[in-house]
Formats: C-alpha cells, structure tokens, sequence
C-alpha cells in the first residue's frame, strides 16, 4: 500500500457559492447537490440515495426550510447503474429548465449543472444539481456550455444594474430570498450612482419595462395569468427566469461593491 488516503464516497458540502461556478476535483459521475445552507457530494457507485427537503433533520440536503408548503422529504436522487435519476415524492412540481416534473414522477438528470426549483404557491426554491464530467472532452464542453450557453436575455446595462440589485438576495443564495422593495433598490442605487436621481417610481418602471418585454416568452409575468394577491411573485418569477437563463449570475455582485 502507498498510503494514499481514499476519497470518501459520500461528503458534506459547505454552505455558500453556487455550483454554476465549477466544481472542485472529482471523480467522474460524482453528483454535487447544494440549497442554501450547504449540500453533499456523492460518488455514483456509493449506494446512496441523496434526500432533499424542507425537514432539515430528515433531509441530506434542506430546500424551502422555512415553507410548509414544501414536503418534509420532497424528492431524492439515487444512481441507478448507468445514471442519476431524481423522484419527485412530494406534492409541488420541480422545474428543470426545459420541464415540470410532477409528484410521483421520476427524471433523469443531465451530465452538466441544472438549476432545480421546487415551485411552491408563494415562491419558488432553488437545489443546485451538477454532475462531474467523464472525460476531459466532457469537462471542456461543460466549461464551454457554462460560459456561453445559454446566451441570456438581452438588457441594457442600466437594467441590467437594477435587475441584479433587486436580485441581490438571490444572488447571495440567501435562505427563501425576496426581491428587494422599490425603495430599497432606489436607496441601494443611489448610493452607487449618487449623481444620478433614483427613485422607487423610476426602479418600478424599468423592472416592469422588461417584464412586459419578456411576457410574450415567459409565463408568470403579466398580472392577469397570477391569482391574488400578489406580492412580489412577479418579480420573483423575473428574477427566477433571469438566473435560470444565467442573464445575471452570482459574480454580478461586484457590481454592487
């Protein structure tokens, strides 16, 4: 023996940081799963089935910890010899970027990074899910799919700014984040750009200016396809589509600084 010290099979990931951003060394096929106070990584011959949910006791990786409309175990994620596959156990959808996965339902997860939401009547919740490459020509056309696919929506640079400063709780994976008010957005960009006249009216209107321009493309953005009250499911439902399109990503906080 060399003494070498075998890499466990199953680890406890940190909280903080996104996945969208690269995994650390892995073997190949190992599966990274991360909510907002942390998560684990699995190798896929571990025989371990990876539980995700909002009761934290119960669960390997916490998700709407603070919803009750999110089941206790909502789903897990096992390899099933070939691939890892998640099952869907509890009540509410979970989105995949191309689909819903309904209650009872099971899917196969893509060899890349996926950005899962488990949508909840309020808010949607975000699990990371990536899955190392197999083979360098895999981890290259990763790095080359996470930089530059998908294209994200267009925005000017002033909308850009105030999108990733509503954003911001999002973006610095807070636990069940919320859009920031108008008059803190407001504040917030005053403060970066004090000779500029910023007020919550002006926030509101070019927020809802890209709203209506993305409607025709996205569900939940107009008033009249959401039930009442609404709150700020429309701007949450912006900001979800903005993130999973990677239109804004976590390093658009520096633009905050």
């Amino acid at each position: 023996m060399d003494g070498t010290k075998s890499p466990r099979k199953v680890e406890i990931l940190p909280g903080g940081g996104s996945l969208a951003h690269g995994l650390p060394p892995a073997a190949p096929g190992t599966l990274f799963a991360k909510g907002p106070s942390g998560g684990m990584r699995v190798a896929p011959d571990a025989r371990f089935s990876l539980v995700f949910g909002r009761g934290e006791p119960d669960v390997h990786v916490c998700v709407g910890g603070n919803d009750p409309h999110v089941s206790r175990q909502a789903g897990y994620i096992h390899h099933d010899g070939l691939r890892w596959v998640l099952h869907n156990v509890g009540r509410l959808a979970i989105r995949f970027p191309d689909r819903l996965v309904l209650g009872g339902h099971h899917a196969e997860l893509p060899p890349s990074y996926t950005p899962l939401f488990i949508v909840a009547p309020n808010q949607e919740h975000l699990l990371e899910v990536s899955i190392a490459p197999r083979t360098r020509w895999e981890a290259e056309n990763q790095y080359e799919i996470g930089t530059s696919d998908p294209d994200g929506w267009p925005l000017t640079p002033v909308e850009h700014l105030v999108l990733v400063c509503l954003s911001r709780r999002y973006l610095a994976q807070e636990p069940d984040p919320q859009p920031l008010t108008w008059v803190q957005a407001a504040d917030e960009l005053g403060r970066l750009r004090p000779d500029e006249r910023w007020t919550a009216k002006r926030a509101a209107h070019i927020v809802a200016e890209v709203r209506k321009r993305l409607s025709p493309h996205v569900p939940g953005l107009r008033e009249s396809e959401l039930t009442p009250p609404l709150g700020n499911m429309l701007n949450h439902n912006l900001i979800t589509e903005l993130l999973v399109s990677a239109t804004i990503v976590q390093s658009d906080l520096l633009l905050l600084e």
